[in-house]
């Protein structure tokens, strides 16, 4: 949705009243589906002991463990991501933020636990990737996506969101002139609701692999994500079609 916010004047308001409570609804009942379907193995997860976060202080930290975190600490850390989420589209701005950022968690490092920047950095880079090559394609992605009507349309962002990024259908979408009201929400839609289909369906999703990766021996096997991920999509899908 950030994509095509700007081109096509999406304010937050508009994107709340046809995609928001809409996703919200999808997503509460895809819960609800797999609360029910694997309750049994949620009761047996409940009766093993819980395994600790090792929390590893930053390089730079004095001592081995971590210092308990003080109150104007948490503070500065959520005044820093007020300021990234104001400033998103000014990039000046932004990365001098950034910068400080790295400087106050430098500063403070008994408290910090280690900063992993590499997987961030890799989903931006990739994001990056999208709009410098992605401007290019327009000169095929503009027909096809002109010649189609809505259904087809949306039906063809799900599939094509599950091999590509969403970011990128919905990029796309936006060197399409002219296109429109309908055809726009039906693009936009099927890039929302494949985006969790695959690991680069969705910029997050390298991320959440990253975070979640070790629960699963550390690789998440891409045709049983594919398998897991079908009856949430089938569920999104019938959301914002029928609602």
């Amino acid at each position: 949705v950030l994509m095509v916010a700007r081109p096509w004047n999406w304010d937050l308001w508009y994107v709340a009243a046809n995609f928001g409570w809409r996703a919200v609804v999808a997503i509460v009942t895809s819960t609800l589906v797999y609360y029910i379907v694997f309750r049994t193995e949620f009761r047996v997860l409940a009766t093993r002991p819980p395994v600790a976060d090792v929390e590893e202080p930053d390089e730079d930290a004095r001592g081995p463990a971590l210092s308990p975190v003080p109150a104007w600490l948490v503070a500065i850390h959520v005044a820093f991501m007020a300021w990234t989420v104001f400033n998103a589209h000014y990039p000046a701005l932004f990365l001098g933020g950034f910068l400080l950022f790295l400087g106050v968690a430098r500063a403070t490092a008994s408290y910090q636990t280690r900063i992993e920047l590499k997987t961030p950095l890799l989903v931006g880079f990739f994001l990056a990737g999208l709009v410098i090559h992605g401007g290019l394609q327009g000169w095929w992605i503009a027909p096809v996506l002109g010649r189609l009507r809505e259904l087809p349309l949306f039906v063809g962002a799900t599939l094509l969101t599950a091999v590509n990024d969403n970011a990128l259908i919905t990029y796309l979408a936006t060197l399409v002139p002219n296109l429109a009201g309908p055809l726009k929400l039906a693009v936009v839609q099927g890039a929302v609701v494949g985006g969790g289909l695959t690991v680069i369906a969705n910029a997050p999703n390298p991320a959440g692999q990253a975070l979640l990766g070790r629960f699963f021996g550390g690789t998440i096997l891409p045709l049983r994500l594919l398998a897991a991920a079908f009856v949430p999509t089938l569920v999104a899908a019938l959301v914002f079609r029928l609602l």
